[in-house]
């Protein structure tokens, strides 16, 4: 009989006294504008699995695909202002 058995280094990687960096939450921060637009788009997705989308469903899509398109813009403007990068 084989045993599943966990990797030493997987499983102590999120100990309690290990925890994210303040320039790690600043990155998280930045980041999101765009991650909360990814999960609507996410949403708007699910909800038309499962039958043939609307004219509703379609707006819907469109509306979180532009938000998901300008959450990047935006994040990759200031990246490129943080950066220091075409100055």
């Amino acid at each position: 009989m084989d045993h599943i058995v966990t990797v030493q280094d997987a499983v102590t990687a999120f100990v309690d006294w290990k925890e994210p960096t303040s320039a790690e939450l600043d990155a998280i921060e930045r980041e999101m504008p765009l991650i909360l637009a990814d999960v609507d788009l996410l949403d708007a997705q699910i909800i038309t699995l499962d039958r043939t989308p609307s004219e509703l469903d379609a707006r819907r899509l469109r509306r979180a695909r532009r938000r998901v398109l300008a959450a990047r813009r935006e994040l990759a403007n200031q990246s490129t202002v943080v950066t220091g990068v075409g100055a």
